[in-house]
């Protein structure tokens, strides 16, 4: 089978966030699921894309951790069509239709990169008693619980998916968000008590004016993460429901800067018929091909 690794959410290689990229051959079906695992572990990046071909710009994806299967990775989502494109399979302005378990999705390559269609934007609920929030700041070795204000918003974390579900947690500014400690055993048991992959962090009071986050996921072996496209996803969604970005515009988070991989994250938020469509997109770098002997 024939693999990639390369760099999404990034133009320049050792920035974004790497992911695996393993191509199944044509006429073959996926390999049993724990070898697509072991594979992922091996190949130790945070996600591993396994991409089958079903017909003309048509894609089954599926994506492991080193730990497990989850159903979306934007990330590993981004670097798979950049290497189609790498590879001359597809064009710029092709529409790729691809099969998830977060369901049918579409991605299409621009000249500035990919952009991917998110699962359907789900809010699961607010954190909001006394008792929740101040175990999830502890948890993720918070100064304090309080709460941030931002444009009269009570930024209350909250239980968002657009493929993944997430904690969504905002913090007061770039200092508290970069001094974040998680306890990584405490937050891989609340994570799967609440039954989401981890917490995404952000704050709205960076000095650049920019929405900049940190994604911690120990509970699939993911101490933190520098790119999460299904994050800023569900981040969309939950800035939009309280009136921060407005629909049509292109957003930009900014991620990564702590683990030294600094990475961009876009995406946009459109109403169609009365349901939001949420896409995330960004560029790639390729830093390696080559076979893999399964």
């Amino acid at each position: 089978m024939k693999f990639f690794i390369a760099d999404a959410f990034t133009d320049e290689l050792f920035g974004g966030n790497p992911a695996g990229v393993v191509y199944i051959p044509e006429g073959a079906d996926f390999p049993d699921d724990e070898i697509m695992r072991k594979t992922a572990a091996e190949l130790r990046y945070s996600e591993t894309a396994f991409i089958k071909k079903l017909g003309d710009k048509k894609y089954h994806i599926r994506y492991f951790t080193p730990a497990a299967e989850v159903d979306l990775c934007g990330h590993a989502t981004i670097a798979t069509f950049f290497t189609l494109y790498a590879s001359g399979l597809i064009e710029v302005e092709d529409v790729c239709d691809f099969k998830t378990l977060a369901g049918d999705l579409q991605a299409q390559l621009t000249d500035t990169g990919v952009m991917m269609d998110m699962g359907e934007a789900k809010s699961f609920g607010l954190i909001d008693s006394e008792d929740a929030l101040e175990e999830l700041y502890k948890v993720m070795g918070a100064a304090s619980a309080e709460v941030p204000e931002y444009a009269g918003e009570m930024l209350y974390p909250e239980m968002v998916s657009t493929g993944l579900k997430d904690i969504l947690m905002a913090v007061k500014d770039l200092d508290a968000l970069n001094a974040l400690g998680p306890d990584m055993k405490a937050l891989s048991a609340l994570s799967e008590r609440m039954d989401v992959t981890g917490v995404h962090a952000f704050t709205m009071n960076a000095p650049d004016g920019e929405i900049h986050c940190r994604n911690f996921a120990p509970l699939y072996d993911i101490p933190e993460e520098a790119a999460t496209g299904t994050s800023n996803g569900a981040l969309t969604y939950y800035l939009y429901e309280r009136g921060l970005i407005k629909e049509g515009r292109e957003n930009l988070f900014i991620q990564g800067e702590a683990m030294g991989r600094p990475s961009r994250i876009h995406s946009r938020l459109t109403e169609r018929k009365g349901r939001v469509h949420i896409q995330v997109g960004g560029e790639a770098a390729i830093l390696a091909e080559g076979v893999i002997n399964i």
